[in-house]
This record gives structure tokens, sequence and C-alpha cells, in this order.
């Protein structure tokens, strides 16, 4: 057994409750400190952690950083969840939960700098990283022992600390043979924790489980399991591989995978982005065809400078809408070619969106986006449609012009308009 302390770094081999050089009790015990190299790194709240950070006198309140009454809370510290709030929940719900909570709009710019500063740390340790969102990564550190002449338990803890110290905020650390394992463990011990899973460990401590607890099952394929006689990760271990993929086809090999903690996926650094998208939550729910029409040019343009910053085109278009009752409709359509354009995206979207709109349904939220996304080389030429280059090059121009001159330079009657109607 080895033990490894988490305020001095000392890493001994003995079953010790409290470290031997410093006395703290702050210390992780297992057999396979000295030899596992795959972890998960995860912020602990993290955009609220950020906000108590620059504001000491929110350190013993319940905060929610989220948008206005009509949005979504997109995160909240560890006392407001204790009232039952939780990120994604509507503003309404979660005011209803904790009155007394304050409400923080999100200020991206901090929160990326933050992010910046932690991904420069964790680049320090290894050049494998693999973000998955803007505080959460997974980090593959094989071979990085004879560099930090410590093994990744020890180079981690230090992380952890350096991280707390420079940047004022608290990760959580899952150390194990896999990302399916360090994921798991770094659920194990929020916040501040730091837990460890051998690969021969994991059958055990995952067969009490509910099924539920597997990351990647949601809640409604955990009822399908539940129904259907699969209650905890144990009954996953017990059934046979073919009746689980008679059941669920691939997603039963999956399952049983994931049950025995099995993963063979690697840390990539080279994950492609999938899509670029922009979408708006209304103040009020509206069903005007025209106006919501309007909003979604004005996510069209938004959308479309994003792509052209990243330098990516898309070949399919997805339009996202979320109705007063909370049901998500979501719409696709494949291009002839891939595009980056606002009026191309615009052209196209309105027409499902046409298909939606009826002046009854009353909507709360709008979206729009590309994905199957490639390199941009070159504008397409459509032979059946040749104002298809004119207006690719008016719309280049204004970007040109936007850049120069700013936002209002040039400016179109309909983004006019949008800019002055209420939302």
């Amino acid at each position: 057994m080895f033990t490894l302390c988490r305020d001095c770094f000392h890493l001994s081999e003995d079953d010790s409750d409290a470290c031997p050089r410093c006395g703290r009790h702050r210390v992780i015990r297992n057999k396979h400190i000295t030899t596992l190299a795959i972890a998960h790194l995860d912020c602990d709240a993290f955009f609220a952690a950020i906000e108590k950070r620059d504001d000491p006198s929110l350190k013993n309140r319940p905060v929610i950083v989220g948008g206005g009454k009509r949005g979504v809370v997109s995160t909240c510290c560890y006392i407001a969840r204790l009232y039952g709030v939780r990120s994604a929940m509507p503003m309404f719900k979660a005011l209803k939960a904790c009155p007394d909570a304050v409400v923080i709009t999100p200020n991206g710019e901090k929160y990326r700098l933050a992010a910046h500063q932690m991904r420069e740390k964790m680049q320090a340790l290894t050049p494998m990283i693999q973000p998955v969102s803007v505080d959460e990564a997974y980090l593959d550190l094989s071979g990085t022992g004879t560099l930090h002449k410590a093994p990744p338990a020890v180079s981690l803890a230090r992380l952890a600390a350096e991280i707390e110290r420079d940047i004022g905020i608290t990760v959580s650390i899952g150390l194990s043979a896999n990302k399916f394992l360090a994921k798991t463990a770094s659920e194990l011990d929020k916040p501040r924790g730091f837990a460890v899973i051998g690969a021969d460990e994991a059958e055990a401590l995952l067969a009490p489980r509910p099924v539920g607890f597997i990351h990647g099952v949601g809640p409604k394929l955990a009822q399908k399991l539940i129904r259907e006689g699969y209650d905890t990760i144990e009954d996953l271990q017990k059934a046979e591989l073919k009746q689980l993929i008679g059941r669920y086809g691939e997603t039963g090999m999956w399952l049983k995978n994931r049950a025995h903690g099995i993963d063979n996926r690697p840390v990539r650094n080279d994950e492609e982005r999938k899509s670029v998208s922009s979408e708006t939550t209304f103040n009020d729910d509206m069903s005007d065809p025209a106006w919501l029409e309007d909003q979604l040019w004005r996510l069209c343009v938004k959308t479309a400078d994003r792509a052209k910053a990243t330098g990516l085109v898309g070949n399919v278009i997805t339009l996202k809408l979320k109705t007063a009752e909370f049901r998500t409709l979501t719409r696709r359509m494949s291009l002839s070619e891939p595009t980056q354009l606002a009026q191309t995206l615009f052209r196209n979207a309105k027409v499902l969106l046409a298909k939606e709109t009826n002046g009854r349904t009353r909507f709360r939220l709008i979206g729009v986006g590309i994905s199957d996304l490639s390199e941009h080389r070159s504008d397409a030429v459509d032979l059946l449609d040749p104002l298809v280059a004119k207006r690719a090059a008016a719309e280049r121009a204004s970007d040109l012009a936007r850049q120069k001159f700013g936002a209002d330079a040039v400016i179109t009657g309909r983004s006019a308009r949008v800019k002055n109607a209420p939302r």
C-alpha cells in the first residue's frame, strides 16, 4: 500500500491515516498510486468558484451563475446545490428552490482566462491533454515520471495545489487506468478531491451502484435498463454479452465493457470540433413566425462569424427549438456544398423553421448550427444559381468592413430590425 500526502506531496510505502512527514490527514491510500497515469481533472463549480474568488462576500452564500428569469443555470456553488439547484435547470425553478441565491450573469472572458491559465499548468505536465469543456479535461501522464522525477499521482497533487494557489479555485482529480474509470474516480470525491481506482478494483467498486452511475447512461436509458431488470451495475456484469447486444445493439457491448471498467479510448490531443452553433433564450415565450425568423437571422450571423473565425465550413444545418413546455425540437438538413455564410445558413434554416411555426405554438429558445465540418478553401459556385458567388462576395466584403470599422459599419435591414427588437 502507498500513501500520498496531498499537502506536502510525500509518497510513502505504508498504510498510514496521516502523512509520516507533515502529520496531516489529507492523504490518498492505494496500492496502485505509483503505476496509474490516466487522469480526469474537473473544476469544482467553476463559474461560481471564479465569482466567489473575486467577491469574498459571496463565500458563504448560495451563488447561481446564469442568465435572466428566462435563462437556465450555467452552474451553481455547492451551497446552492444543497437546495436542489442543478446546472441546466430553468432559472425560475432554481430561484424557487433557493430564493436567497445570488444570481450572477456569466462573464465568459473571465472564465476563459482562468481556463487558459489552467491549460498552461496542465501542459507543463504533459502534452497529452484532451479538453472536455472549459473546466474539464483528461490527461495522459504516461512516461512523465522521469521528467518530473515523480509518479503521475504526485505531479497531479502538485497541479491541484498550484491551481488553488495561483488561480484561486479548486479542482477534483480522478486517477486510474483508463478514461472511464478516471472520470468515475473524479466524481467520487468532490469538491477538492483526489480519488484513485485501480483496474482490479473497478468491478467491485462499480457492482453495487445503480446503472445510472455509469458516465454516459442518461435518465432515459437508465429507466429502460431498470424496466428490463438491470437495476445495478452488477446486473450488467452478470448479464450475457449476447443478451445485451440482442437487446441494445452496440450499446449493449458498450454497457458490458463499462460495467467491467473497460475503456480502450486513448486520451487524444487532436480532437476535432464537431459543430459550430449559437442559440438564445427569449425573455417571454414567442409564437410570431416573423419575429422568430428575425431571431434566426441574428443567430445565423453569429454562427457564421464563429465559423469564419475558425476557418470551418459545414455540410449539415441544424435548427433547434424549445417549446414553452420545454420540449426540444431538432431539425436537420444536408447541403449540396458546405458553407460558413450567414445568408446560406439563413435561407436553408428558415425553411426548417417555417415547418414548425404556425403562430400558435410558443417557443422559449431557438438555435442554429452547422456540423459535418471541414476546412474552408473557397466559396462554392452553383451553376443553377449564378447569384451565389455574388452573394458570397458581398458577405465577405461586409465582413471586412465590420472588422475594420466596427460591427455596425455594414448592416442589413433585417439586422437593424432585429437589433432594435425586444428579445
